[in-house]
């Protein structure tokens, strides 16, 4: 009877250690929200001209040939950028569950130029839509809440199945899956930014411009 009791008590040990382990294991998965304030929102406001346009930003890894992250410029009322599971900030870009306020031309070639290097170059793939879808896009994103690591693809496909008109984009959780997806939509505008270009800050800029 004593072995049966602590027998049991080591189960109960374990079990109890094995739930303490997955407690942490969430808890360092989950992302802390963040809601930078109306008035930051509001200061920082940034329209951009041109047309709307959703441009989706895959950062392709040179050496396995696949997509590393991938990021989303919506351009609509103001221009934003939807970047989930990434890692890019300025401290003067306020930020509400990475969706990211005021992309001035200046801050979008800061997000470019932080991605682009000797191991990794952007393809960017620019689309005209109409204001609804870019408001829509927009929305869907402020509402997602924060991303946890790893899933700028499935998060970014999910949220293009539910535009008009992007019922192609299939569910995955692949950058350059996403990407080749994204290129099949007629209208696709596609640039390649690389670390060894010599005019890379000029051709960031041209990229950024209203099409």
């Amino acid at each position: 009877m004593l072995f049966l009791n602590r027998h049991a008590s080591l189960q109960r040990f374990a079990l109890a250690a094995l739930m303490l382990v997955m407690a942490a294991y969430l808890a360092a998965c989950a992302e802390a929200p963040r809601w930078a304030s109306d008035d930051a929102v509001m200061a920082a406001r940034h329209v951009h001209g041109g047309a709307p346009e959703l441009t989706l930003v895959t950062i392709m890894n040179y050496r396995s040939g696949r997509g590393d992250h991938a990021g989303l410029f919506i351009n609509g009322s103001e221009r934003v950028i939807y970047d989930p599971s990434g890692k890019w900030e300025l401290a003067e870009i306020p930020e509400r569950n990475d969706l990211h306020f005021g992309m001035t031309s200046v801050a979008g070639a800061s997000y470019y130029l932080s991605h682009v290097r000797d191991t990794h170059y952007a393809v960017v793939q620019r689309l005209q839509v109409s204001p609804e879808i870019a408001r829509q896009a927009k929305q869907i994103a402020l509402l997602n809440g924060p991303v946890g690591p790893a899933r700028c693809a499935a998060t970014l496909s999910a949220l293009l199945q539910q535009l008009p008109g992007f019922e192609s984009i299939g569910r995955t959780w692949f950058p350059h899956n996403l990407m080749n997806d994204f290129a099949q939509i007629p209208g696709v505008q596609r640039y390649e930014l690389h670390h060894d270009t010599p005019d890379l800050l000029e051709e960031i800029y041209r990229v950024q411009q209203p099409l």
